[in-house]
């Protein structure tokens, strides 16, 4: 994959971490993501230097920041640790925009890294994921303007907002629909300087493409979403905010595997299993 004048950013831990919750920030800045010089990233300091959370590990034997690592000897994680998972309701295409804007919250501790399983316990019901343009929060926002809402955002990720249907329509405020642990996957990295008005998105389920779409069908835009969240609230350094999904998704269950994509991004593939 290309991607003109793109940084990436990603959290990773590496193979061999000395603790269990060891994780690092990485760059690169390689236009071709899948070449050689895409594979071999840089660690850099936290982009989110105003949040103790996203603050990383300390630095060690080559893991100091200027150090170069190579794919093979690490992981990705979820880009970040957000204070906030916020997805928009009804924004699936231009009908959305004849109701007022509306968020939902899910819990911070429902996502999940790339490669990690979605789990679906017992009884839940339908499943669907849903392929999103996810907005990564670089700094404090609140008041913000369509003028200056694109400001605040440090990039782009790509997030899956896996949803049961069955209890959307039993819990109104979808709570238990939302915000099942590892309900929402999210990565593989941040991607800074892309513009997210036309990006390509679609969902591969078991290696079948299902009907793809683009960012511009969304009937609410980036800065208009982030105005409308700040208008109540305060966003924080690593934020989350899922703004839609305008293409084809369908029923999962254990043993299938989501790939979710989106044209500037990349790609982010989660397994489906039965909850424990």
């Amino acid at each position: 994959m290309t991607a003109t004048s793109a940084r990436r950013i990603a959290r990773v831990r590496p193979v061999a971490p000395v603790a269990e919750d060891e994780y690092f920030f990485v760059a690169n800045d390689a236009p071709d993501f899948d070449s050689e010089a895409g594979k071999v990233w840089t660690v850099t300091c936290t982009p989110f230097p105003a949040s103790a959370a996203n603050a990383g590990s300390r630095p060690r034997s080559g893991w100091e920041n200027g150090a170069k690592v190579n794919e093979t000897s690490f992981t990705f994680l979820a880009p970040s640790t957000p204070a906030n998972v916020l997805g928009m309701a009804h924004n699936t295409g231009r009908a959305g925009r004849d109701l007022p804007p509306q968020a939902f919250h899910k819990a911070a501790t429902s996502v999940v890294g790339p490669g990690d399983p979605v789990e679906l316990r017992p009884g839940v019901g339908r499943v669907e994921p849903e392929a999103e343009l996810t907005i990564v929060v670089g700094r404090k926002a609140r008041g913000l303007t369509p003028a200056n809402a694109t400001s605040v955002i440090l990039g782009y990720t790509i997030g899956n907002d896996v949803s049961a249907r069955d209890l959307q329509e039993s819990d109104e405020l979808w709570i238990s629909a939302k915000s099942q642990d590892t309900f929402t996957p999210v990565g593989p990295w941040i991607v800074t300087d892309l513009t997210g008005e036309d990006l390509a998105i679609g969902i591969r389920h078991n290696g079948a493409e299902l009907r793809a779409a683009s960012s511009a069908d969304l009937g609410w835009k980036v800065e208009e979403i982030l105005t409308y969240l700040t208008s109540f609230m305060t966003l924080h350094p690593g934020d989350l905010v899922l703004t839609g999904f305008p293409a084809a998704c369908a029923p999962i269950v254990p043993g299938d595997t989501v790939t979710c994509h989106i044209a500037g991004i990349g790609e982010l593939t989660n397994p489906v299993v039965g909850a424990a």
